[in-house]
This record gives structure tokens, sequence and C-alpha cells, in this order.
């Protein structure tokens, strides 16, 4: 009778001891190596300088900020947004785990780091991009400005107007009110803490809720302003809506037709690196290219040579206003099209009232006239790469609330964009 195989089985319930060394279990060129070198070789004092435990004050010492940095750089890079998530990967994951070298992360911690760092994240790109200029990376003899719509963590099914929201109010109400009578009812601890949780939410919901009706408010006095003017289109709109889940955001038409809360984040890039970058409420481009370009100032030190937009991401006015205060900027944007079957009257109207441009609108409309201004414009597409780029690291929603979090989540996606098209150009130069 033959003999069976012999195997080593796994035995999971047997205790053992094992010794691991983080730094063996990434190779010396993984990217996880590379964010923290990028981390290290920032000035992170203004993190250091808000944690409240000192040499020579008693509390258990506070988490190192450049470990929190680095897991949220890392994190976005590999597209995960969210805190929990970041969380569990710093127990099983080893470049998270490396990355920590033994420091705590936990969600909650995680958030507030990330919810309370957009000053010092703000002064960080500016920074880097400062560092990049002065290396000969980032250079701005030409920029493209486009917006990008990402939709908002919060659903359609989340929008109310002032029926429902009044309902809603009520219900919350109700709500907050009952728990009140529980909490004075539970006379255990443990049930104590659970209705206070509760209650807490419920009042935060409350909080929301409040937060939504201003913001309705402010939907509807805009709507009766354009009304004075538009007064048939706006009739035939429906009635604001605002969403309960994140009162700051808009309902915006999609590239694809559909509609939902969303952010319009505006993109500057020059190079291939993101130059700026500021999430908005806007459903359009329009009016946006003024601020864009200060923007670009303040970070880099350079007013761009050229500017490269869409046709509706610019306005006649903005192209004089930036004549005059930079008028070495040209500005290539395609003009807006004009009817040719028209009746000669309108013809004579059209070309009396271009006659009368400032020079720097009749400038803007030869240079887009000429072939060259052409070949420029379409360059302007190139832009689009680094949306993508981002897109496919997480940025196609956003999974924060609230437009101050959400430029958060825009700064490490801008610093991440920047951080891995240094690493491929310096590798590509040898």
């Amino acid at each position: 009778m033959g003999q069976g195989p012999r195997v080593l089985r796994p035995e999971r319930c047997q205790p053992y001891f094992g010794v691991v060394d983080l730094d063996t279990q990434l190779p010396p060129d993984h990217l996880a190596r590379v964010v923290w070198s990028f981390v290290t070789g920032l000035d992170l004092s203004a993190f250091y300088a808000r944690i409240k435990s000192r040499d020579d004050v008693a509390g258990r010492p506070a988490s190192d900020p450049a470990v929190l940095l680095a897991l949220w750089l890392y994190a976005t890079m590999e597209g995960v947004g969210a805190a929990r998530a970041v969380e569990r990967l710093c127990d099983y994951h080893a470049a998270y785990r490396w990355i920590c070298g033994g420091v705590p992360a936990n969600h909650d911690m995680l958030s507030a780091f990330r919810r309370e760092s957009g000053a010092v994240l703000d002064r960080l790109l500016t920074e880097s991009l400062t560092g990049l200029v002065a290396e000969g990376l980032v250079t701005l003899e030409e920029v493209s400005i486009d917006g990008t719509k990402v939709p908002a963590r919060a659903g359609r099914n989340s929008l109310a107007g002032d029926k429902k929201l009044t309902k809603l109010e009520a219900a919350v109400a109700q709500r907050v009110a009952a728990l009140k009578r529980e909490l004075d009812d539970a006379p255990e601890a443990a049930d104590r803490r659970r209705q206070e949780h509760a209650l807490r939410a419920a009042q935060e919901h409350a909080s929301r809720l409040q937060r939504a009706r201003e913001r309705l408010a402010e939907l509807e006095q805009e709507k009766a302003e354009r009304a004075k003017q538009h007064a048939k289109q706006e009739a035939e709109k429906s009635a604001p809506a605002v969403s309960t889940s994140d009162p700051e955001v808009r309902s915006m038409r999609m590239p694809d037709g559909s509609v939902h809360p969303a952010w319009n984040v505006q993109v500057a890039t020059a190079k291939g690196f993101i130059v700026a970058i500021e999430p908005t409420d806007r459903r359009n481009d329009s009016g946006l290219a003024l601020e864009t370009v200060e923007q670009i100032e303040r970070r880099c030190g350079v007013t761009p040579e050229r500017l490269l937009a869409d046709g509706t991401a610019i306005t006649q006015g903005e192209i004089e206003q930036l004549s005059e205060r930079s008028p070495k900027l040209l500005v290539y944007s395609p003009p807006p099209k004009e009817r040719e079957t028209v009746k000669p009257e309108t013809l004579r109207k059209r070309r009396w009232k271009h006659e009368r441009e400032p020079d720097a609108v009749k400038q803007w409309r030869e240079r887009m006239a000429s072939d060259a201004g052409k070949v420029v414009y379409r360059r302007r597409k190139l832009t689009e790469h680094a949306h993508a780029k981002m897109k496919n690291r997480g940025f196609a929603r956003m999974p924060v609330h609230g437009i101050a979090t959400v430029r958060v989540v825009c700064l490490l996606h801008a610093l991440a964009h920047n951080m891995l098209q240094a690493r491929w150009l310096r590798a590509a130069a040898g």
C-alpha cells in the first residue's frame, strides 16, 4: 500500500513570533520611498507648531505630521481617498506600513489632518512650484487653463427644494427631541454613550439642514436677480434645489449629459505640471481666467507669456483686463462663432461693433484668425492629460464634503501629480 504525500499544512491557531524589518519590504526605487524623500524635504514647521504635546508638558506624543502627509500623498497616487481605507491599508499593506514605521494613524486622525491642512498645503504647493521653476522643469512661456467637473460626495436624491427641506427639518427636529428625552432616561453608562453619539449625529444633521436652508435662500435670490433680465428663461427652469448632504455644492450638467451635484475645478498646467488649481461651484468657466492667472503669478512669481483657454473660459472683458495688467501676456482663445448667413444690415452692425472694440480685443481677433494662432491654440488640449491622470488616481469623484475640504483634496492631487511628473522628467533626462 503506497504512502501518502508528506506536506506542511497551515496551522493558524499556533501562536508564533516573527521579526519584520520594514525597510526590506520595499525595493529601493519604490514610490513610497520617493514620497517620503519629497515630504522630508518640505518645510513642515507649521504642522509641528500646532502640536500641543511638548517636552515640558504632560501628554501623549503626537503622530508625526510628516507621516500623515506622506500617507495622504501616497494614498492620493494610489487613488485612495477615504480615511478608513487608508487606516486599513496601514495595517497590512507593506508600503503604508513602511511609511508609518510604527507610528499610529487611525481614520479620525487622518481625517482631521486632511481637513485642517488647507493653508499649509497651499503654501507647500507654492514652494514646490518655486523649486521646480528654479530647477527649470516648469517654465511659464505657455500655460493652459481648463475646468473639469468632478462629481461631489452627494447623490441626486439628496437634492431638496423648499417643501422637501421643510419636511426634513421637522423630522430631524422630532428626532433630536426624542433622543434628548431618551438620554435623560438612560441610567446605564453604555446606554448613555450610545444615546449621546446618536444625539450628536442628529444635531449635525440638523445643522447641515440649516446650512442647506441658507444656501437655498441664496440660490433663490440668484434666480430672482437673473429673472430681472431673462424672465422667460428663468420661468421655464425648475425651482432651485440644494443638496442636504453637501449644501455648498451645485447640480451641474456633466460631459455625458447627465446632471449631478458636482464641483467645477479650475486647473492650469504648464509643461505638464499643475501650476494653479481651485474648486468652484460655478457651472461654467466664464469669468474665472483672471483669478487663475493671479494664482499662477502668486505661486510661480512669473506671468505667463501665452495663455491658452477654451472659448467659453475667458470673456472679452477679461482679455482687456489681462492686457492692461500684463501687456506681454497673449491670450489664445477662439472667438465665439458668428452666423455667416445674415442680413447686410446685421453684418454692418457687426463690423461697426468690432471696429469700436478695445485694441487688446482687436489684436486677439487677428491673432486667432491667423494660422500661427490656430497652431498655438491646438496645444491647449494637452492640459486634458493632467485631468485624465488625476481622474485615474481617484479624482473622478470627491471623497469629502464642503468646498474647504474639497480644496485640500485638490491641493493633494496637485502635489502628487507634480511629484510624479518631476520624477518622470528627471528619469527621462537620465
